[in-house]
């Protein structure tokens, strides 16, 4: 007797800075769900979150993907949602099929998506979905806690400071003080960074005091909690993770990446020909494999599971391996470094996101009513 398909919930776009990679991500598990054995596993539903939040249904969603890039105003003023909705922002209800998913993919990157707000809902409505529940989501994407859990996890990390956007708008004399702690602490140079945003979004480097203040600034007008960080001269290396809940936390070989600008920021990120991959690293074996531990404990610190990348600063000449950030649900494009990561661990694509929906089904059944959250 033949079972029936799974019910796969797809939902992508985001009112975020990262609402077109969210795009390119989800292009890329939908082209993985639709083949092959996972053609007749799932029955894939599409939903997208337009850049105000409101939620559309299939046929905007396959547009989307289909044209691979954001939805046109053209496209957002002719859907059905809006005809009855105009100047509407946010979540206001579930388009036509959204109740009948049985797991959820949220592909979402950022703040309102990777956050621990949909998985809020998701839990809400006791439906299983993929990735880190509303904690882990919400302590990853948030690099101030993000940092308190590392620290209290013992795990080494840059010299960093916590600035509030309000000790911006004082008197001046305030600000001056501030910079001068700043360069006291941590020295030129610097990075700022909004504590909520990824993808690098927001984030600058400065070499001295006006950079500085300038930084701080247009990041101050993007999150009311920055975090500064000490510049350090180091490699940029990857770790993609999978598993947890019941089940034990794997992470995969090393990748390293490589660029000419002055350091990785969103234009050199997500620009062809900007950056290459190197995988697995070039690194000494020892090195990978404490890199490999740390992932998995930088995952336990704030609780992350399903899936995570978490990224490294390596100093060649003095041995030092400092953990930078953790993504709770990382790039999926064809060219990110998660999926191409497990790929060279010997999990293709098609496997890892088969692998990733069931973990999360698997997860929901073994806690459903056990009053365990994630």
């Amino acid at each position: 007797m033949s079972t029936a398909p799974t019910r796969v919930g797809l939902i992508f776009g985001g009112a975020s800075g990262e609402h077109a990679v969210s795009v390119r991500s989800a292009a890329t598990i939908a082209a993985a769900l639709g083949g092959g054995d996972n053609g007749q596993r799932y029955s894939l539903h599409c939903f997208y979150i337009d850049r105000q939040g409101r939620w559309h249904g299939s046929a905007l969603a396959e547009a989307v993907l289909a044209q691979g890039l954001p939805a046109t105003d053209l496209q957002l003023a002719t859907a059905e949602q809006l005809a009855t909705a105009q100047g509407r922002r946010g979540f206001s209800g579930f388009p036509s099929g959204a109740l009948d998913v049985e797991v959820w993919l949220p592909v979402l990157h950022g703040p309102n998506g990777e956050d621990g707000t949909i998985q809020g809902l998701f839990s809400l409505m006791q439906v299983p979905y993929v990735g880190s529940g509303v904690l882990g989501s919400a302590v990853g994407m948030d690099k101030l806690a993000m940092k308190a859990a590392f620290a209290a996890a013992g795990l080494p990390q840059v010299p960093h400071m916590a600035v509030a956007a309000s000790e911006l708008r004082g008197e001046s004399g305030a600000t001056q003080q501030l910079l001068s702690r700043i360069e006291d602490q941590l020295g030129y140079p610097c990075f700022v960074k909004p504590a909520n945003l990824g993808s690098s979004v927001g984030i600058s480097k400065a070499s001295n005091r006006a950079e500085l203040l300038q930084g701080l600034t247009a990041a101050a007008l993007l999150d009311p909690r920055l975090v500064v960080e000490r510049g350090v001269t180091a490699r940029e290396l990857e770790c993609a993770v999978r598993g947890g809940g019941h089940q034990p936390l794997l992470a995969s070989v090393l990748g390293e990446i490589r660029f000419e600008a002055d350091w990785y920021d969103y234009d050199t990120k997500y620009s062809e020909g900007k950056s290459h991959v190197l995988i697995p690293a070039p690194v000494d074996a020892g090195i990978a494999e404490r890199a490999r531990a740390l992932a998995v404990q930088a995952c336990g610190a704030v609780g992350a599971m399903g899936l995570a990348r978490v990224d490294f600063f390596y100093a060649e000449a003095t041995g030092d391996l400092w953990v930078n950030e953790i993504n709770t649900f990382p790039g999926f494009t064809s060219q990110s470094m998660y999926p191409m990561l497990w790929a060279a661990s010997g999990l293709p694509i098609a496997a890892l996101v088969q692998e990733l929906i069931e973990g999360a089904r698997q997860w929901h059944h073994q806690t459903q009513g056990g009053g365990t959250t994630r």
